[in-house]
């Protein structure tokens, strides 16, 4: 089944998940993130074809998501390291794992559990607003149209919902969204 490409769709989350479509290649993301770099280790260790490993790691290179780095001469060998972009989605991958962790974790707890260096302490991620630290809900936020918006392929309802947002109640004030 082909899937259908999101990458014009106007919609960021769209557009992230036009690249990480499927499960291969968030966990990709989570073996390279944590140190788990060269082609063979992450065969073996996501039990994945190496056909597939090969077009989701060409993927991630190209989308400059990943670089490879030559380790080896003879024979020539690469591991795979992530970029500055790659590593921005370990926080995305964080609050996916803390989603997981309570929804899917069962009895024995969570698989893994996420150490801070800087305090010493074991934690999980947290979505909170840049400005005051208020953890964002469902319930405590509104999604606004943004200066890419546009009503089309994947927002044909979604983007005139937003627009009418514009002028409604929780609106922002004129001023407040050129930060």
């Amino acid at each position: 089944m082909t899937r259908t490409p999101l990458a014009d769709v106007a919609c960021s989350i769209a557009r992230a998940s036009d690249l990480f479509g499927d499960a291969w290649t968030a966990l990709i993301m989570r073996d390279v993130l944590v140190g788990v770099n060269r082609f063979d280790d992450l065969a073996h260790d996501l039990g994945i074809s190496r056909k597939v490993l090969a077009a989701r790691l060409a993927r991630l290179v190209e989308e400059g998501v990943l670089e490879r780095r030559r380790y080896q001469e003879r024979p020539p060998r690469e591991d795979y390291r992530a970029t500055e972009k790659g590593r921005e989605l370990y926080p995305v991958l964080l609050a996916l794992m803390n989603w997981g962790d309570r929804w899917y974790g069962g009895r024995t707890g969570p698989p893994a559990v996420i150490h801070h260096l800087d305090c010493g302490r074991d934690t999980t991620a947290v979505t909170a607003c840049a400005h005051c630290g208020t953890a964002l809900t469902v319930a405590n936020t509104v999604q606004l149209p943004g200066p890419g918006g546009r009503t089309g392929h994947g927002t044909r309802v979604l983007g005139p919902l937003l627009e009418s947002r514009a002028s409604g109640p929780g609106a922002r004030p004129a001023a407040a969204g050129a930060e």
